[in-house]
């Protein structure tokens, strides 16, 4: 990995992985840079071209690699069908585990909470910060190769090799009709707290 001016001179080069380097995210203060690999890890590295961690775990290639928005978290994704969730000083937080094939991309929230990755299984799966599965968005034909949050979150923009782009939107009614029947029980005694409930996604 090289890292340059913005006037194209040459400041750094990153070496230590041991195959192809596939993705490269900054931080969202610019002092770290993670890098994505064929050797199956994601390192982490210094502006100044320094290696600070290597994250081991993966079994597998890994794609694509994204910092939170308040740079506590980086997740990655990879061809071993999982996303791992890291801390800054590299240690594992959480592995995701739901993908039937490998994950090529990977994005947050702009609030942070939610992590979305996108899957050769032709689904989208929405996530929370503790690696809970919250939505699995399905509809598209083939892979999907890139995943996308609006600036105010309340859309996500898929792409697939089935040659479309999808919008999927947050549907209010599917919201309170999926957590009424989640706490149905409670609510046949509490009615007074009925009228707001769930959460769901639909396409647009």
């Amino acid at each position: 990995m090289r890292l340059w001016h913005r006037n194209g001179e040459p400041l750094h080069t990153l070496q230590g992985h041991e195959s192809a380097v596939i993705a490269v995210s900054f931080s969202p203060d610019g002092e770290t840079i993670a890098s994505a690999s064929g050797d199956n890890t994601v390192r982490l590295w210094h502006r100044n071209g320094q290696l600070r961690h290597t994250l081991q775990g993966h079994e597998a290639v890994v794609i694509a690699v994204s910092f939170s928005p308040d740079g506590e978290t980086i997740a990655s994704a990879s061809g071993d069908n999982t996303v791992r969730l890291w801390d800054r000083n590299g240690q594992l937080r959480h592995t995701l585990q739901g993908h039937e094939a490998g994950v090529i991309a990977v994005s947050f929230s702009p609030d942070g909470e939610t992590i979305a990755s996108a899957s050769l299984d032709s689904t989208v799966r929405l996530w929370d910060r503790n690696g809970q599965l919250r939505h699995t968005l399905q509809g598209h034909e083939s892979a999907v190769y890139a995943v996308s949050f609006s600036p105010d979150g309340e859309t996500i923009a898929s792409a697939s090799a089935d040659n479309t782009v999808r919008l999927w939107v947050w549907d209010w009614q599917r919201l309170m009709q999926m957590s009424c029947a989640w706490v149905e029980d409670y609510l046949r005694s509490h009615p007074e707290e009925g009228e707001v409930c769930g959460n769901g996604w639909e396409r647009m």
